[in-house]
């Protein structure tokens, strides 16, 4: 699976399109290497995420076929590490975008 399509299934960035963007941007990582949002992701792999003013260290427990429920989505990461960090890098989205996800 897509890193952009399994951020969003993973309910870890809300949007596809916005998962695409951080990745795009160089703020995703796969195994300490940085990753393109077409990277695939399998199980196992270690996933860092700088989003918005977080930073989030990800394992790949599982991933699905398909789409998930929202309440099955937990199952897949297993969250190895979460802080707030601080940015002014929300430039690259554009205002309609950050204010729907804020």
């Amino acid at each position: 699976m897509r890193l952009d399509k399994f951020l969003k299934t993973a309910r870890i960035i809300k949007r596809r399109p916005i998962a695409k963007k951080v990745a795009d941007n160089k703020k995703i990582k796969i195994n300490g290497k940085i990753a393109k949002s077409a990277a695939n992701i399998k199980v196992g792999d270690i996933l860092e995420v700088e989003y918005f003013n977080r930073y989030m260290k990800i394992e790949v427990l599982e991933v699905p076929k398909g789409n998930v429920k929202k309440e099955d989505a937990s199952e897949l990461i297993k969250v190895l590490e979460t802080k707030k960090i601080e940015t002014n890098e929300l430039a690259f989205l554009e205002e309609d975008e950050l204010n729907e996800e804020l």
